[in-house]
């Protein structure tokens, strides 16, 4: 399972890569596998401020939907619009072409409540 040590990781299993004020968010490897094959992802936030935790969209596999949420406080200021036709490269490539939104977030301190990679490894047993 990969679990990439340069990224942040949430409880509900999304990953966090900082760029300067902007957070891209996507959901893990596990999370994905968890699933299985993913057929829609919708977002309908874009342009919105969102507090911590709030619910930033939904991922619908073949036989579950699940709640996305958002990691840290802030703007959602991109949506991944490949994702409309593919939802498919969530499975294929999670931390890549697979993200989901970019958050320009809006308290810093917040990052500090982000898992390690090690701590998350934790959380799913790896």
């Amino acid at each position: 399972m990969n679990i990439p040590a340069e990224l942040k990781y949430t409880k509900d299993h999304e990953w966090v890569k900082i760029n300067g004020d902007i957070a891209t968010v996507g959901i893990t490897d596990f999370a994905q596998g968890e699933l299985g094959d993913i057929v829609y992802v919708e977002v309908d936030t874009l342009d919105e401020t969102l507090e911590r935790e709030a619910i930033f969209g939904t991922v619908e596999a073949v036989k579950t939907v699940s709640d996305l949420f958002s990691p840290l406080s802030g703007e959602i200021i991109e949506f991944n619009e490949s994702l409309e036709d593919e939802p498919e490269k969530v499975n294929s490539d999670p931390y890549g072409d697979g993200w989901m939104v970019k958050i320009k977030f809006s308290d810093a301190s917040q990052l500090d409540d982000l898992l390690s990679d090690s701590a998350y490894k934790e959380i799913i047993g790896g």
